[in-house]
């Protein structure tokens, strides 16, 4: 029997992949490595780091920073590889437990349906030297379209799952079924309205609703009317309040990050939802506002029990995601 592990289930540690000049990075890179020194600090401070990097030079480098900011290297791993960026969530192991043992499910990545460049990014777990076996699965899913308590309740959005550019050949149904079979799955609660502005990954559930422990959804909330989002949002909270009711859960909003923008204009997708749990703290992203405070004191509401850290993560928005996107977590038994 397969089950998908939550986010909350007791970690080894937390997986990253540090930007370099080769990837998407490189011209807000000095900021980026800003972010990623504050957020390996945060973890380093609680847990095992594995951080993924292209050479010698740059493991150097890295180390280098971080000896700078005092984090604690006693927790630093590092392994020497090719990714096309350092969005590991999405090209990240996916762990469940098979029989009480660890398993590292190694789904396919096409850059979210095509969008962009994604052959080494695939290739990275299968490349990677584990405790736990790893096992192929060949269908497109990244680990940010997905999130589950323990008893087996899959929140998604059927704007991504459901999405031709990744699985045009299967239908809700096949979907279902795999899923059930590889996760564990007892029910799906799909979100069938919610999306960002600026988002490359068609919805992705991390960026509007989180499971925060087994009866618990924290989600975005827009209350002004004026923002663009006001009508979608609201429209997925009522399908939350729906599902909240239906399954005995309790929901907790975020508030809805205020609008940043790149040097275009358009719009960057800021969201509050892109927290990463570990096992003793809650890293929330933060973006140099007012709104900020609220946010974490609502995650504290989430997560009654665990330490609230922000991390100015205003650098990731520019490439279109957040703080939980650029990091997986690697539970017990893995490494």
């Amino acid at each position: 029997m397969n089950k998908l592990l939550p986010e909350w289930h007791p970690q080894w540690g937390v997986m990253i992949a540090w930007p370099h000049h080769d990837t998407d990075w490189v011209e807000i890179l000095h900021d980026a490595e800003a972010t990623y020194r504050a957020l390996a600090c945060a973890i380093l401070s609680c847990e095992n780091l594995l951080v993924l990097c292209r050479d010698d030079d740059h493991e150097k480098h890295i180390r280098e920073q971080l000896t700078q900011t005092g984090a604690n290297l006693a927790n630093l791993h590092t392994q020497q590889r090719a990714y096309n960026d350092t969005w590991a969530r999405d090209f990240g192991p996916i762990t469940i437990h098979r029989d009480q043992q660890p398993v590292l499910l190694d789904f396919t990545f096409n850059g979210w349906g095509g969008k962009f460049l994604a052959d080494s990014d695939n290739a990275v777990t299968q490349s990677l030297t584990w405790k736990a076996p790893v096992e192929t699965v060949n269908i497109i899913l990244e680990g940010g379209s997905i999130e589950i308590n323990d008893s087996g309740l899959l929140l998604t959005t059927s704007a991504c799952l459901l999405n031709t550019n990744r699985n045009a050949a299967l239908s809700q149904t096949d979907i279902e079924t795999l899923l059930r079979e590889k996760f564990g799955v007892r029910d799906f609660l799909w979100l069938h309205h919610g999306d960002l502005q600026g988002d490359d990954t068609d919805a992705h559930i991390d960026t509007l609703a989180r499971f925060c422990n087994e009866s618990t959804i924290a989600y975005v909330q827009c209350t002004d009317e004026s923002d663009s989002h006001f009508a979608d949002l609201r429209a997925m909270e009522e399908e939350l309040q729906q599902l909240a009711a239906q399954h005995q859960l309790t929901l907790v909003p975020l508030p809805m990050a205020d609008a940043a923008y790149d040097e275009d204009g358009e719009r960057l997708p800021a969201t509050y939802a892109n927290f990463l749990i570990m096992n003793g703290a809650v890293l929330m992203p933060t973006y140099g506002t007012d709104k900020d405070a609220l946010a974490l004191s609502q995650a504290q509401l989430a997560f009654p029990d665990k330490r609230i850290v922000g991390v100015p993560c205003l650098p990731l928005i520019h490439q279109h995601g957040s703080l939980h996107c650029v990091t997986m977590q690697l539970p017990e038994g893995v490494l």
